[in-house]
């Protein structure tokens, strides 16, 4: 493995229980019922271990926002044509997307990044420029990218949440992607590394029909069958059946857990990413929280095999981190209940249960 992401996955440690445990203390002592306030407490909590303060704060959030073309397009298995990335990257930038719209609405940045789009952007377009290729290989003819592409790839992701973290403190991210055909490879990533039948993984993505659906399934079967990744191995899946955004949300995911800052993944494809990261460096997993859980079959199952409760299910199915964007704000709305909310002493109200 390459040396500077065994440098970052050596420096992931455990998150800070005996903290959590003095969290749930206080949370015990607010002028509430124990519990009473259910996932939020837990939010707070968890917060707590991961940044090892009994005061956290969560102030700069942001939303890496990563995207790739995938070379397995040609096989029909996306409703859109392999530009659609480009404009809809185009459209981030702009600032007129859907996660740009809930960014605004809870307060946080947004980093675009090409990892591997098909074309290229203007140079006067502020977009982090990582690209590895334009887009990956067929899948279904041969592996999406070489073991050294798929390394640079994770290598970006860490680069990019670093160059970020330099630049001011994150006290939370968020994950979010585009490209075209991205579920597919999310899907074959799910099957290999759960031990899933292609068929209970495998959704219709942008909008396919049944006949397409079909289709869709035969391809990532073929893709398994051709490449054979090794489940033991998280770089041979992604190099294997993997995307460039899936590679850079997995080195995001494993330099923000070096760094104690915890992170937000959205629906399926940043799943599929987690999924990587955890097979890679399994202290990252605690450092995860699952915001939504997407209309996309395959996430369910990912997400019961990484040990995540989804918060809430909206019926969304966009991508781009519009789920993360929402999950951060009912972290922050935790975290502000165990460090805002009065105490029965603090309050001089009765405890019944002392």
């Amino acid at each position: 493995m390459n040396e500077k992401i065994a440098k970052i996955i050596q420096n992931i440690k455990p998150i800070n229980f005996k903290l959590m445990e003095k969290a749930q203390e206080k949370l015990d002592n607010l002028t509430k019922p124990q519990g009473s306030l259910g996932q939020l407490e837990d939010f707070a909590r968890r917060i707590v271990g991961i940044s090892g303060t009994l005061s956290p704060a969560i102030k700069r959030k942001v939303i890496f926002v990563m995207a790739g073309d995938h070379g397995v397009v040609e096989e029909g298995v996306s409703a859109y044509p392999q530009e659609v990335t480009f404009q809809m990257v185009y459209n981030f930038i702009r600032g007129g997307a859907g996660i740009n719209v809930l960014a605004r609405h809870m307060g946080a940045e947004i980093v675009v990044v090409d990892m591997g789009v098909a074309k290229d952007f203007p140079l006067e377009e502020s977009i982090i420029r990582k690209k590895i290729a334009y887009g990956t290989n067929n899948m279904a003819k041969g592996p999406a990218m070489s073991k050294n592409e798929a390394e640079r790839a994770i290598i970006a992701g860490i680069e990019v949440f670093e160059e970020e973290l330099n630049k001011k403190r994150i006290d939370i991210i968020g994950l979010g992607e585009m490209g075209i055909a991205n579920t597919t490879s999310s899907s074959a990533i799910a099957a290999c590394l759960t031990k899933s039948k292609v068929e209970d993984v495998t959704g219709s993505g942008t909008g396919l029909n049944q006949e397409q659906i079909k289709n869709k399934i035969k391809i990532i079967k073929k893709a398994l069958e051709v490449n054979k990744p090794n489940p033991q191995d998280g770089l041979d899946v992604l190099s294997k059946v993997g995307g460039f955004e899936i590679g850079g949300l997995a080195g995001c995911i494993l330099a923000a857990a070096s760094h104690r800052v915890p992170i937000v993944i959205d629906g399926f494809i940043s799943c599929a990413s987690a999924l990587i990261a955890i097979k890679l460096a399994p202290l990252a997993k605690d450092y995860i929280f699952a915001s939504h859980n997407s209309v996309e079959k395959g996430h369910k199952i990912a997400l019961k095999y990484i040990g995540k409760i989804p918060m809430f299910d909206l019926g969304m199915r966009l991508g781009e981190g519009t789920g993360a964007a929402l999950g951060i704000s009912f972290i922050e709305a935790g975290v502000k209940i165990l460090t805002q909310m009065a105490t029965f002493k603090e309050a001089g109200v009765d405890n019944k249960s002392s």
